[in-house]
């Protein structure tokens, strides 16, 4: 039977979310990665081997607040009993937020319509002391209304290869960006980004950019000059990964999923 899962994870201590290595399921999680956990987690409730596919593979330091996976297993265990069960074989930094079983076509990647990823800077001169594993930090003060002007010219579909990593293993660059929002919430400069999928430090490249235009450094037009121009040396630097969070992906209706990653009517 197959079964799809929403996943929580502080990304902060782990190497990532993919697998590594055979032997990547330590008890100490800065030698480890989530998927691994998750799997041996997982695979204890079933008293047999489990692999897991998820929505979308996040980098190391990447936190997850609904990273959703499927898996098969012949194992018999009640939704509850694999929500529950794998949370109890999980590191305090990984839970388990539901279980629902769904058909066989069904599948966490290609199934997905959209993703979501938010990423927060406080915008003060005084580094954080509460909540800093989740934000990103930038002293200089930020014109947020500038920079969501600005990042206005990234929606549609394009070619972004100006933001992604030179160790991006997609075949191509194309990505069709839905929506780009950029508001002030006090001290807090957040940066909400849909799109189809996303390219390796895509999300984390277009902020770096987005603060040079949020300073006054560059004008608002900048941004979409280096998006056509799909040159990454002529973006600004990557965010640090401290600071975004996968919101988790979007799926049709007939999936059968919980409103949280169900696409709106």
């Amino acid at each position: 039977m197959r079964y799809a899962l929403g996943v929580e994870y502080d990304g902060g201590g782990f190497l990532g979310w993919q697998r590594l290595a055979p032997d990547d399921a330590g008890d100490d999680p800065r030698s480890c990665t989530v998927q691994a956990v998750l799997e041996r987690a997982l695979s204890r409730v079933a008293d047999g081997p489990i692999e897991t596919v998820c929505a979308g593979r996040t980098d190391s330091g990447v936190h997850g607040l609904c990273q959703v996976v499927h898996f098969d297993s012949d194992a018999v265990r009640a939704p509850r009993g694999w929500m529950l069960g794998a949370t109890s074989c999980l590191p305090e930094a990984v839970c388990v937020r539901w279980c629902a079983p769904v058909d066989d076509g069904f599948h966490a990647r290609f199934s997905a319509r959209a993703r979501r990823y938010r990423y927060r800077i406080l915008n003060r001169p005084v580094r954080p002391a509460l909540g800093r594993q989740y934000l990103s930090w930038f002293r200089h003060a930020l014109d947020a209304d500038a920079m969501h002007r600005a990042a206005q010219a990234l929606v549609g579909e394009h070619d972004f290869s100006a933001f992604r990593t030179v160790h991006c293993q997609a075949p191509h660059a194309r990505r069709d960006l839905q929506r780009i929002e950029v508001t002030r919430e006090g001290d807090e400069v957040v940066v909400d980004v849909q799109a189809n999928a996303f390219l390796h430090h895509m999300v984390r490249n277009i902020v770096g950019s987005l603060l040079e235009v949020g300073t006054g450094e560059r004008g608002e037009h900048w941004v979409g000059e280096v998006l056509r121009a799909r040159d990454r040396t002529l973006a600004g630097v990557t965010a640090p990964a401290t600071g975004l969070v996968f919101v988790g992906p979007l799926y049709p209706a007939e999936c059968g999923l919980p409103g949280e990653v169900t696409l709106p009517d």
